[in-house]
C-alpha cells in the first residue's frame, strides 16, 4: 500500500500524515456525468477510505464524448451510471469502499445518502439539487464544492459553512427554467469538464487532509477556448447578503413541499418523475404488462419501454424518466397510464 501512494506522499502538501487522514475520510459525489467521472477517478486513485456515488441516470451514447468512466458495452448492458462507475473504479482501487446509489437526491433521502460525509462534491446538472445540497451542508457544517460547465466554460467554488459565502449568497433564487443554456443547446467540450473536475478533486484533497489555509478562495471561471482564467473574489458577498440559508438559517429546500416531484432534465427533452410515496416495483411484472404497449427490455437495475414516440425508463423505486417530452403534464399522464400513481 505504501508503494501505491508513494508519489503522493512525497508531495509536501500531503505527506504520510495527509495520506493517513485521507484513508479515514468519506466523500460523497452527487452526479456522475462529465464532472463526476473525472472527480471520482481522481479521488479513488488518491486513496480515501470511502467514495459514495449518487446518480439518478443511465448511460447514453452522447455521454461517451466526455464521461470518461463509461464505454459502449455499458450502454449495451443498460447500466445506470452509478453501477458502471463503481465497477470500473473498483478495478482501479480494490482497497477502498465504493458505494453506488441509483437515486435522485431529494429531501426524503438526503440524510441517508450524505451520512458520514466529510465532503460533498457537486457533479449535478441542475440548480434545484445544488440548492438542496447547499441547504443540507450549511445546516450540518459539511464542506462542499460547487462545479458546473457548458461549452468551453466552467465554474467552481469551495463552500465552507460559516467561513465562505454559500451558493444561496451568490444566487438568491433558482434561475427560471429555460433561461440558462444546456449541453444540448450550447454544446460542451470534454477538456473543460476534465479541468473543472480536476480542480474540484484537488480542492477536495486539501479539505480531506485539513489543508484549509491553501484552499482556493472565490469563484473560479475558466474558458479554455478563449484561454481565459478569472478568479472572482466573493468574500464581501457573505457580509452584504441577507442570505436565507447562511444568515436566516431557513433551509427551505430540505422541505418536501419545496422540492419538485417532476423535473425537466438538462437539455434532454425528458422529464423525471418521482413516485410520491416511494415504491418497490417488480420490474419483471411491469415488463410483462408493458410488452402489450411497446418494445420493452429490463435488468435488475432498470426497465426501458419504447411506446409510440416516447421512451419510459423505470427504476425499482418507482422513479421514472420519460423521454420525448419536456412537458411535465404530458409526462405525468404517461406515468399514470403505464406505471400508475
Amino acid at each position: 500500500m505504501s508503494e501505491r501512494y508513494a508519489r503522493q506522499e512525497l508531495f509536501y502538501g500531503i505527506g504520510r500524515q495527509g495520506q493517513k487522514l485521507l484513508q479515514e475520510k468519506t466523500a460523497v459525489l452527487v452526479g456522475c456525468g462529465a464532472l463526476g467521472c473525472t472527480s471520482a477517478n481522481l479521488l479513488v486513485r488518491a486513496g480515501l477510505k470511502r467514495l459514495r456515488i449518487v446518480d439518478r441516470d443511465y448511460i447514453e451514447e452522447s455521454n461517451l464524448q466526455r464521461q470518461s468512466l463509461f464505454d459502449e458495452e455499458d450502454i449495451h448492458k443498460n447500466l445506470p451510471k452509478a453501477i458502471a462507475a463503481q465497477r470500473k473504479l473498483q478495478k482501479v482501487n480494490s482497497h477502498i469502499q465504493i458505494e453506488s446509489v441509483i437515486a435522485d437526491l431529494n429531501p426524503s433521502n438526503i440524510e441517508t445518502l450524505l451520512i458520514n460525509a466529510h465532503i460533498v462534491v457537486d457533479g449535478t446538472d441542475n440548480f434545484e439539487t445544488r440548492f438542496l445540497i447547499n441547504d443540507y451542508c450549511v445546516k450540518n457544517g459539511i464542506p462542499w464544492i460547487y462545479g458546473a460547465c457548458i461549452g468551453s466554460t466552467g465554474l467552481t467554488m469551495n463552500i465552507i459553512p460559516s467561513k465562505t459565502p454559500c451558493l444561496r449568497c451568490m444566487l438568491e433564487e433558482i434561475p427560471p427554467f429555460g433561461t440558462t443554456g444546456t449541453c444540448d443547446t450550447e454544446g460542451i467540450i470534454a477538456p473543460i469538464a476534465s479541468m473543472i473536475a480536476s480542480v474540484q478533486a484537488a480542492e477536495a484533497l486539501k479539505i480531506l487532509t485539513d489543508n484549509f489555509d491553501t484552499l482556493s478562495k472565490g469563484l473560479l471561471k475558466v474558458d479554455l477556448w478563449r484561454n481565459e482564467i478569472k478568479k472572482l473574489q466573493v468574500d464581501d458577498i457573505k457580509e452584504k447578503a441577507n442570505c436565507m440559508t447562511c444568515k436566516q438559517h431557513q433551509y427551505e429546500f430540505l422541505s418536501n413541499d419545496a422540492y419538485s416531484m417532476t423535473t425537466s432534465l438538462c437539455g434532454r427533452n425528458a422529464v423525471q418523475i418521482l413516485h410520491p410515496n416511494g415504491s418497490k416495483l417488480d420490474l419483471a411484472t411491469l415488463a410483462s404488462r408493458l410488452k402489450k404497449a411497446g418494445d420493452v427490455s429490463f435488468n435488475s437495475f432498470l426497465l426501458r419501454a419504447k411506446i409510440d414516440k416516447y421512451e419510459l425508463t423505470v427504476f425499482p423505486d418507482g422513479r421514472s424518466i420519460i423521454s420525448g417530452t419536456n412537458d411535465a403534464s404530458v409526462a405525468k399522464g404517461l406515468y399514470s397510464k403505464y406505471i400508475g400513481m
